[in-house]
């Protein structure tokens, strides 16, 4: 059996060694990763009456709030191209799949404090039932969405083949963030009530409830936001299979991966410190 040797030299002074341990653990933390999704996912809908209907409602409510918004002309919205419900619907999917992904790694490294302080495993598999969850949560908000789809009758372009492609870089894009905050939220309890906070306003400046703005200033949140290409880019896939942001979504998408990589490393830095403070 294999022994691992703890030094307090810091690993990135062998980042060869570093970046091999940390695929081997990514390739071994798969069955761990799986059992961990099983627990989770049996523990919170154990003592439920609506089991996953705690899923749907989040979406269904404020799809709900913003129709009625609109019909009673408080607000105003540009052309849709679809049944106003529906565009809200989909983005409203997109939008909590990425903000489930930002809290992911946080709350799943939070809630197995104990486990990280008594047992030697591979923390990646935290991760990756996180993951695995909000994957999960969004194929049932999906299939949400497909029925209300077929009950208006709005046809599906072929592009809807390319929504896993969206899905993905949005998870990628929040999990990134959420590992890169998971360090701070873990010393500071403060990171994750703010975080609550910053992800509503930040609804309300992406394309979620309404068009993408053409005109300046509100075509500046296209550009600035990395959530905004991908969102309306995996929505027009869906409902009308012509986006207008491409470019940006794979230069977000492209730069995803650097973060979530970059994310992973700090993370794999942090724990000795973290655990150490926590088992304190």
């Amino acid at each position: 059996m294999a022994e691992t040797v703890y030094i307090p030299a810091s690993q990135l002074r062998h980042p060869g060694r570093l970046l091999r341990s940390m695929f081997r653990d990514l390739a071994d933390c798969r069955e761990l990763a799986w059992r961990l999704l099983v627990r989770n996912v049996s523990a919170k809908y154990r003592q439920t009456l609506l089991g996953y209907v705690w899923v749907l409602l989040p979406p269904i409510v404020t799809t709900a709030v913003f129709v009625f918004l609109r019909r009673s002309g408080v607000f105003e919205v540009g052309e849709t191209g679809v049944p106003y419900v529906v565009f809200v619907l989909a983005g409203m999917v997109l939008w909590l799949t990425f903000a489930d992904a930002v809290n992911s790694p946080m709350q799943m490294v939070g809630q197995s404090k104990s486990m990280l302080t008594k047992l030697n495993f591979q923390r990646e598999a935290l991760i990756l039932a996180g993951v695995g969850e909000l994957l999960l949560n969004a194929l049932v908000r999906f299939a949400l969405l497909g029925a209300v789809l077929l009950w208006l009758g709005v046809g599906v372009p072929a592009t809807a083949l390319l929504i896993p492609v969206g899905v993905l870089t949005l998870v990628a894009v929040g999990v990134g963030i959420g590992v890169l905050l998971t360090p701070l939220a873990l010393l500071y309890r403060d990171v994750e009530q703010a975080l609550a906070i910053f992800l509503t306003l930040w609804m309300f400046v992406t394309p979620v409830l309404y068009p993408p703005p053409t005109a300046w200033p509100g075509s500046l949140m296209m550009t600035l936001n990395p959530v905004s290409p991908i969102l309306d880019t995996t929505r027009a896939w869906l409902l009308s299979g012509a986006p207008a942001h491409l470019e940006g979504f794979l230069l977000v998408g492209a730069g995803s991966l650097l973060l979530l990589f970059c994310g992973w490393v700090l993370l794999r830095l942090a724990f000795p410190v973290l655990i150490e403070r926590m088992g304190a």
